[in-house]
């Protein structure tokens, strides 16, 4: 009888071993089919001249669990050399719209590219600055934020691996990879150094990390 508990509790670990493996794959698969077409080669270049050859910023909006990647790449950019911010698109409405400069960037993220609280930010953003540059982080090439924006980033409309169909899980993975290419390709073009890195961290392990001989680690 001990051996049959045994026997069944280590079938049901393969099982789930199987399980986590072909999600890790689906996933791996969505990052995969993110296209690479040049337009992450041209928002590089766009946010280089805005940012740092005209003084501007990245002012970076989207809600829900976009709203939370948004935030994790305005927050990488600046600790990087290429000052960001996050905007929710619910505070612009109630005044924070006036962080904008005409020289800034907008980033938006939406996977469906249909966020009512996106859309209207596109409305207001235009409203003060009409000729600012949009930017759209998006799953669907075919959608009212593509269509409003310059420069579209796609993300290649991956399917969640949520078994719902619902939860941003896949689509919030390739966003994030999306958001550090971008990271990476900015330091390189801008040749952040490991110094201008340790200026920006005063504390934390990775501080410390940044001002030790890089041939210590």
């Amino acid at each position: 009888m001990q051996s049959g508990f045994v026997h069944l509790a280590s079938q049901i670990a393969a099982m789930l071993q199987d399980k986590i493996k072909q999600l890790i794959a689906r996933e791996v698969a969505a990052i995969q089919n993110i296209p690479i077409d040049g337009s992450i080669a041209g928002v590089v270049n766009l946010i280089h001249r805005q940012v740092h050859e005209r003084s501007g910023k990245v002012v970076i909006s989207g809600i829900g669990k976009a709203g939370q990647i948004g935030i994790n790449i305005a927050t990488t950019l600046s600790s990087t050399g290429t000052p960001a911010i996050f905007l929710h698109p619910s505070e612009a409405q109630h005044g924070d719209l006036g962080v904008l400069q005409p020289n800034d960037v907008m980033l938006l993220i939406s996977n469906s590219g249909k966020t009512r609280e996106i859309l209207e930010l596109v409305q207001l953003t235009r409203n003060l600055y009409p000729e600012i540059n949009i930017i759209a982080l998006c799953g669907q090439q075919q959608s009212p934020l593509a269509d409003h924006a310059h420069h579209l980033l796609y993300t290649g409309d991956p399917k969640e691996i949520c078994p719902l169909g619902l939860t941003p899980t896949t689509s919030t993975t390739v966003m994030t990879v999306v958001g550090d290419i971008l990271i990476v390709l900015l330091m390189e073009k801008i040749g952040f150094t490991r110094e201008e890195y340790a200026k920006r961290h005063h504390s934390g392990y990775l501080g410390d990390k940044a001002r030790q001989n890089p041939d210590s680690n």
